[in-house]
């Protein structure tokens, strides 16, 4: 398996096929519901961390907060800078590298953006980049899958045809790891393309040492997007909200 699959793979044009489908319903709501929360100032600067094509970014420029967004991935930010306007920007740019240092007042790392590295001082790199980016009192928020809930409700395996390609999902983890193959079947090619996507099975004590090692505090801690109570056991996602200390 690929170490850094995620390069090829979020730059496939077979990984838009297969997630074009995303809620952009549920991305609306969790960032109407996590604004009332956090309550930002009007002239907050916002840093969408991982940010895909965006949509989770226009939503909180759509507020009419100022937002940057970086991603990793060429295709998603030709794509997302399709919607850049006064106060929306975007920047191909990889996370694990330091971007603008004490600049924004609120970091987001949305979607289970995390946790794809191969070393612990990748991800800390990359904890650190999102530590670097925001003011001395400024706030991160982690969203990343809940283990034990993935774990206790995985399903192994799925097909589905989109276009006339099929795609074949195989799901399964190991101490360290979840895994997902994808099997792709296109008429087009002459045969079958496959990529494995690699997340680590971070849990809560794992993000607490993690962002203690960049001064990072964590304040608050959600199950869901609705931003109920963080049950380990129940909740279907783990969002940390942690503020960079100020001494």
């Amino acid at each position: 398996m690929q170490e850094n699959w995620f390069k090829d793979w979020f730059n496939s044009p077979y990984y838009h096929l297969l997630y074009q489908k995303r809620d952009h319903n549920e991305a609306q709501t969790f960032i109407d519901t996590l604004i009332k929360y956090l309550s930002p100032s009007k002239d907050a600067r916002m840093l969408d961390i991982a940010c895909g094509k965006g949509r989770h970014s226009l939503q909180l420029a759509e507020l009419g907060f100022d937002v940057t967004g970086i991603d990793l991935s060429n295709a998603s930010i030709e794509d997302a800078m399709k919607h850049e306007n006064d106060n929306l920007h975007f920047y191909q740019h990889d996370m694990r590298e330091t971007f603008w240092v004490n600049y924004f007042d609120y970091a987001f790392n949305f979607f289970t953006s995390f946790g794809y590295f191969k070393t612990p001082r990748e991800n800390d790199n990359a904890i650190q980049t999102m530590a670097q980016s925001i003011k001395h009192g400024g706030i991160l928020v982690i969203d990343y899958l809940n283990a034990k809930y993935v774990e206790n409700n995985m399903s192994h395996q799925e097909s589905q045809t989109i276009d006339g390609i099929e795609f074949t999902i195989t799901r399964w983890y190991d101490e360290h790891t979840f895994y997902k193959k994808i099997l792709i079947e296109d008429p087009k090619e002459p045969q079958p393309i496959s990529f494995t996507e690699k997340v680590s099975r971070f849990t809560l004590k794992d993000f607490e040492s993690l962002l203690a090692k960049q001064r990072l505090q964590i304040k608050a801690i959600f199950g869901d997007y609705h931003l109920h109570k963080y049950d380990e056991e129940q909740s279907n996602r783990l969002i940390l909200i942690a503020q960079k200390n100020t001494i």
